[in-house]
């Protein structure tokens, strides 16, 4: 058994969740922040089968696209304001995963 924590994107997160229970998998949605942009991510919790890891990253990859956004220079960030700091463009999105080895499971 194994459980996947998945990083991914505010945007992605109800299509990715819902397609992974169409399929058949328990989806477990927590609401976090970090990243470079310090935003709001979505964790899903999800447990497995060894067999469906890949299955789970197959479908992660369809729905947590990357994209581009506007970096919005600010103090609270900790990078200070410069006179010459304007916004950049970064990539944001995608899917990090985390595959872990569950040693118990029990469901009451």
């Amino acid at each position: 058994m194994k459980l996947v924590l998945a990083i991914i994107n505010n945007d992605d997160s109800a299509i990715a969740a819902s397609a992974l229970t169409d399929r058949g998998f328990f989806v477990t949605k927590l609401s976090t922040t970090g990243g470079f942009l310090l935003v709001g991510n979505t964790t899903l919790l999800i447990g497995t089968e060894d067999n469906k890891i890949e299955e789970v990253k197959s479908v992660l990859k369809q729905f947590c696209i990357t994209r581009k956004q506007k970096e919005v220079p600010t103090s609270s960030f900790g990078k200070g304001l410069h006179y010459n700091c304007s916004p950049g463009e970064v990539e944001v999105g995608g899917a990090t995963l985390f595959v872990l080895n569950v040693d118990s499971y029990d469901k009451f």
